[in-house]
C-alpha cells in the first residue's frame, strides 16, 4: 500500500473516530441522565432516555461497521503507517474513545446498581403489604366472630 493510500486511510479513520466521539458524548449524557433519574426513581424518564440511547447506539454501531475495515487495513500496515502524519493523533483519539466507552460503562453500572436496589425495595414493600393484609384479615376474623345465634335457635326450636 502506498503512503498516499495510507494517509487517506488515516484521515478517514480520524474522521470516523471523531464521528464516533460525537455519538459517544451523547451516549454519555444519556447514561448520566439515566443514572440521575434512576437515583430519584423516575422510571418514566429513564425509559424515554433509553429510547434515545437505543437510537444513538444504532448510530454508533453503523459508524463502527464503517470504520472497522479501515482500522484493520491500518493495523496490517502499522509499521509503514506509523511514520505518517496523523497516525499518532488517530491512535491517541482511538485510545480516548476507548476511555470514553469505559466511563459510559461505569455510569451504567451505577444505574444498574440503583435499579437493583429499587427492585429490592419494591419487593420489600410488596412483602410488607402482603403481611399487613394477612394481619388485617386475622384482626377482622377476631373482631367479627361467626354468628352463632342461628345455631342456638335451631337447637331450641
Amino acid at each position: 500500500m502506498t503512503d498516499d493510500q495510507l494517509a487517506r486511510l488515516i484521515d478517514l479513520f480520524h474522521a470516523g473516530l471523531e464521528a464516533e466521539r460525537t455519538v459517544l458524548r451523547q451516549l454519555e449524557q444519556m447514561a448520566e441522565m439515566q443514572r440521575d433519574v434512576t437515583a430519584v426513581r423516575d422510571f418514566e424518564a429513564f425509559h424515554a432516555a433509553a429510547d434515545t440511547r437505543d437510537r444513538l447506539t444504532r448510530s454508533l454501531v453503523t459508524l463502527e461497521e464503517g470504520i472497522r475495515p479501515i482500522r484493520r487495513a491500518l493495523e496490517e500496515h502499522q509499521d509503514q503507517a506509523r511514520h505518517l502524519a496523523g497516525f499518532s493523533g488517530a491512535t491517541a483519539l482511538h485510545q480516548s474513545t476507548a476511555s470514553q466507552v469505559a466511563r459510559i460503562l461505569a455510569t451504567d453500572r451505577t444505574s444498574l446498581d440503583a435499579l437493583a436496589e429499587a427492585e429490592v425495595a419494591r419487593r420489600t414493600v410488596l412483602a410488607s403489604l402482603e403481611r399487613g393484609e394477612a394481619t388485617l384479615s386475622a384482626y377482622r376474623r377476631a373482631l367479627s366472630p361467626p354468628v352463632a345465634g342461628a345455631v342456638l335457635m335451631d337447637r331450641k326450636g
